[in-house]
C-alpha cells in the first residue's frame, strides 16, 4: 500500500491556537497524523486541535468535569458521521473524531517538572487526548498501564521517525551542495557525475552508529 494510502496519514486535522503562546502547529498535526495511522483510523476522518489559555479551560474544566482551576489537556469525542453530504455521494462521510483541547500554560509548568520542553510535553498531552477519543482511559490502574504503555510506543516511535527523516533530510542537502561544488569546478556547461556526487556525499556525511 503506498505510503498516502495508509489510513490516517491523510486524516484532517485542524489546529486553532488561542492560548497566546507560540507552539509548534505543525508538529502536532504531525504527531497527531502519525499515532492516528499507527491506530488504524480511516483517513476520512477529522480531528480538532484547540489550544486555550488559563481561563478558557478553567471554564471548560468546571463546566464539564466539575472540578476547580485549569488542566492540562481535555478530549471531547464526537464520532458522528457528516450529515452535510449530498444523499447520492458514494461512500462514508468523514468521521468526526472530536477535539483535543489543551492547555500551553499548564503544559509548560509540567515540563519544567519533568525536565524537558513545552512542544514534548505538548506532543505527550496530544497523543494523551487522541487515546481518550479513541476509548482508551486510565481509571483503573490495568487500564492506566495499558494506556500510558501505548502512548510512550507511539511518542517513541513518532520521534525515531522524525530523526530518520531529518538525517535523510540533511543528506540530501549535503548531496545538493557537493553537485553543486562539483558544477562550479567544472566550469560552465559541464555537467556533474550523478553518481560520483552521491557517493562523495554520502561519504562525508555517512554517521557513525544508527542511522
Amino acid at each position: 500500500m503506498p505510503a498516502d494510502e495508509e489510513p490516517g496519514l491523510n486524516v484532517s486535522i485542524e489546529v486553532a491556537n488561542e492560548s497566546g503562546v507560540g507552539v509548534d502547529e505543525l508538529a502536532l498535526v504531525s504527531v497527531s497524523r502519525f499515532a492516528l495511522a499507527r491506530m488504524g483510523i480511516n483517513s476520512l476522518a477529522e480531528l480538532s486541535i484547540l489550544l486555550m489559555d488559563v481561563d478558557a479551560m478553567t471554564e471548560l474544566h468546571l463546566k464539564w468535569m466539575d472540578e476547580p482551576g485549569p488542566t492540562d489537556v481535555m478530549s471531547f469525542p464526537m464520532d458522528e458521521l457528516d450529515t452535510a453530504r449530498r444523499p447520492d455521494e458514494v461512500g462514508p462521510g468523514p468521521a468526526l473524531l472530536g477535539d483535543v483541547v489543551l492547555c500551553p500554560a499548564v503544559a509548560l509548568e509540567q515540563a519544567s517538572q519533568a525536565g524537558h520542553s513545552l512542544n514534548d510535553e505538548l506532543h505527550l498531552l496530544t497523543v494523551h487526548g487522541i487515546l481518550h477519543l479513541l476509548g482508551y482511559d486510565h481509571a483503573e490502574p490495568a487500564e492506566e498501564r495499558k494506556m500510558f504503555q501505548l502512548q510512550n510506543e507511539l511518542l517513541d516511535d513518532w520521534r525515531d521517525e522524525r530523526e530518520r527523516e531529518a538525517h535523510r533530510a540533511r543528506l540530501a542537502a549535503v548531496d545538493a551542495a557537493v553537485l553543486d561544488v562539483v558544477a562550479i569546478e567544472a566550469g560552465p556547461g559541464a555537467t556533474a557525475t550523478p553518481g560520483v556526487a552521491n557517493g562523495a556525499a554520502a561519504e562525508s556525511a555517512r554517521p557513525v552508529g544508527r542511522e
